[in-house]
C-alpha cells in the first residue's frame, strides 16, 4: 500500500524554525513562528494560568471522559466571553458551544458539520487567509473559493472589490471571515465596515464562519468581537470558531470552542446534534485540561481581572513593536512609506517586499521569514529592531 506514496511538500514555516536553529549568526532574527514571544524571545506561561493550573492539579479527582461537548461551564464561559453576556443570540437561546482540540480542531468539526449540512456547499475565504483554511476544508471535501481582500500594492483592503465578490455569492454557500487580528495580512475590518459585511450577509443568505483566533490582540476583548456579536445578533446561522492558544497562551494544550448560532432554539438544538456526530466522529472525547484553566480563569473575577491585564502587557507590546520597527526604519533612512504596519492589528503583516529580498533578507542577514514576506510582530524587540532596520534598508 504505501510504496504508491508521495511525499508532501514540507510546511514552510516548519522548515524555517530547522534553518533559524541551526544558523550560528549571533544576530539571528526569527519572524515567521506565530506564536507569542517577549522581549527576551520565550513564549512565557501566563501568572494567571499557572495560578489555574495549580488549582487543577489540586482539585481534579478523575481522567475519566468529560464528553462530547467537552466541559458545560468552559462552553458557557466561552460563549459569553465570545459574543457578550447581553447578545440577543444568546439571550434567545439560539447558541450552543462545544469544546474541541485547538482552533485548528474547531475548524475541522466546522468544515465536517458544513459537509453534513451541506454537501455542495463552496466556502468562500479571503485572498489571503491563514495557510491551512484551505487544506482543512478541502480534507472535508468541500470546495474553496477566494473572494478579494488585501490590496498588497496599496497596503489596504479591497473593500469595495469584496462587497462585489459576496454579492455574487448564494445562499448555499458559506463565507469565511476573520473576526480580527487578520492572518497573515493584519488588515481588519473597521465596525463600519462589519456593518456593511453584515448587512450583505443578510441580504444574500450566506452563512458566515468566523474564525477568532486572535480575541484581545488588536484592539481589546470586547472591541475585537465586534463582527461577531453583531453578526451573530441580526443573522438566523452562523458559525464560530475560536480558540485559546494565543490569548490564553495555551498553545500546547490545544482547547478551543465550535459554536452554531441557529434561527431559534429548537434549530439551534437541531444543528447542536449533527455537531455532536461530528465531533463523535472525528476525536470522540476533546481534551480537558486546558478548557479547566481557562473556565478557572474566566469563572474567577480576580484571575480573569489577571489575565485581561495580561493580556493587555501582550497587545500592547505587538502594537508598540509596530510603531518601533515603522520609526527605526524611517531613522535607518529607509524612504519608502511603511506606515502602514503600525495602522495593523495582531501578530502578522506583510512587509512588503519580493521574494528575492527575502531570500537575501536570510542569506545575507540570517533574518528569517516566509516567502510572502508574512512577519511575526512578536519576533521583534528592542534587541533586535536596529539590525532589523539596517538589513532592510541594505536589502531595499
Amino acid at each position: 500500500m504505501f510504496e504508491n506514496l508521495s511525499p508532501m511538500p514540507a510546511d514552510p514555516i516548519l522548515g524555517l524554525m530547522t534553518k533559524f536553529r541551526e544558523d550560528p549568526h549571533a544576530n539571528k532574527v526569527d519572524l515567521g513562528v506565530g506564536v507569542y514571544k517577549d522581549e527576551a524571545g520565550n513564549t512565557p506561561i501566563l501568572a494567571c494560568v499557572k495560578r489555574a493550573e495549580q488549582h487543577r492539579i489540586d482539585t481534579e479527582a478523575t481522567k475519566v471522559y468529560i464528553g462530547p461537548t467537552g466541559s458545560p461551564a468552559f462552553n458557557q464561559l466561552m460563549g459569553e466571553l465570545a459574543f457578550g453576556q447581553d447578545n440577543p443570540a444568546l439571550l434567545a437561546d439560539r447558541i450552543r458551544t462545544v469544546s474541541t482540540p485547538g482552533g485548528t480542531g474547531a475548524l475541522r468539526v466546522a468544515a465536517d458539520f458544513i459537509k453534513r449540512v451541506n454537501p455542495n456547499s463552496v466556502i468562500w475565504v479571503s485572498d489571503p487567509t491563514w495557510a491551512n483554511h484551505t487544506g482543512l476544508f478541502e480534507a472535508a471535501g468541500i470546495k474553496v473559493k477566494t473572494y478579494p481582500y488585501y490590496d498588497y500594492q496599496n497596503k489596504t483592503l479591497k473593500f469595495d472589490e469584496m462587497l462585489a465578490a459576496l454579492s455574487q455569492i448564494g445562499a448555499d454557500d458559506v463565507v469565511l471571515f476573520h473576526a480580527c487580528c487578520h492572518n497573515p495580512s493584519g488588515m481588519d475590518l473597521t465596525n463600519e465596515q462589519w456593518d456593511q459585511v453584515i448587512a450583505l450577509t443578510k441580504q444574500q443568505g450566506f452563512t458566515p464562519l468566523i474564525d477568532m483566533a486572535y480575541q484581545g490582540f488588536g484592539d481589546g476583548v470586547d472591541e475585537d468581537a465586534y463582527g461577531v456579536r453583531q453578526m451573530a445578533a441580526n443573522v438566523d446561522d452562523m458559525i464560530l470558531c475560536s480558540s485559546c492558544s494565543k490569548n490564553f497562551g495555551l498553545y500546547r494544550e490545544r482547547i478551543g470552542a465550535c459554536s452554531i448560532v441557529g434561527k431559534d432554539s429548537h434549530s439551534a438544538n437541531v444543528a447542536y446534534s449533527v455537531l455532536l456526530y461530528v465531533v463523535r466522529c472525528i476525536y470522540s472525547m476533546p481534551p480537558a485540561h486546558g478548557a479547566a484553566i481557562v473556565e478557572t480563569i474566566l469563572g474567577s473575577s480576580e484571575l480573569k481581572q489577571q489575565w485581561l491585564d495580561e493580556l493587555k502587557v501582550m497587545r500592547d507590546r505587538i502594537n508598540g513593536n509596530r510603531a518601533m520597527l515603522v520609526n527605526k526604519l524611517i531613522e535607518k533612512g529607509v524612504t519608502r512609506d511603511f506606515s502602514f504596519i503600525a495602522k495593523q492589528k495582531g501578530m502578522f503583516s506583510f512587509l512588503g517586499v519580493t521574494p528575492e529580498q527575502v531570500a537575501k533578507l536570510q542569506a545575507d542577514h540570517s533574518i528569517y521569514m516566509v516567502d510572502s514576506s508574512r512577519i511575526s510582530i512578536a519576533g521583534i524587540g528592542e534587541g533586535n529592531v536596529d539590525y532589523l532596520a539596517e538589513s532592510i534598508a541594505k536589502v531595499l
